[in-house]
């Protein structure tokens, strides 16, 4: 296993990693508009500030990491937008692996932090709890519908 570092010309290989991961349970998403799916993957791949990696099993991506730099005024942060393994090869250590090799990697780049959202309600919650992560009490996202 072996983790780099990505841009978007991989984005095929990601968008239907993607598709397996999220269209299952317990997301069940419906990315069957693709182009809908490739704007949302190139809105975070080719971003200004992008930062995404990809985890490899020889030549197959099988985990990844999508997000982007923001700076802040507390420092600059990794913002996860999307993380996600290979459904078949969740609860093997692969994600703990996978986001254990990211944070070797920023260390150099004068990051302060890696943040993320996700809900609680999901496996995913419990995994960044287990990894370290802390949920912050003061945030709140919110959505309005239009």
């Amino acid at each position: 296993m072996i983790v780099k570092e990505i841009d978007s010309s991989c984005i095929e290989s990601i968008e239907a990693l993607f598709v397996e991961v999220f269209s299952g349970d317990p997301w069940n998403d419906d990315w069957s508009d693709r182009a809908q799916l490739r704007s949302y993957l190139r809105d975070i791949m080719d971003c200004p500030n992008s930062l995404s990696f990809a985890l490899y099993d020889g030549l197959s991506i099988v985990g990844a990491a999508l997000g982007f730099i923001v700076h802040w005024y507390t420092g600059s942060e990794f913002y996860v937008r999307e993380f996600f393994v290979h459904p078949g090869r969740q609860g093997s250590g692969l994600g703990t692996f996978l986001l254990r090799s990211i944070e070797e990697g920023l260390r150099g780049r004068e990051l302060r932090s890696i943040v993320l959202n996700t809900e609680r309600n999901l496996p995913a919650y419990h995994f960044y709890v287990k990894n370290g992560f802390v949920e912050s009490i003061e945030t709140r996202f919110l959505h309005k519908g239009l």
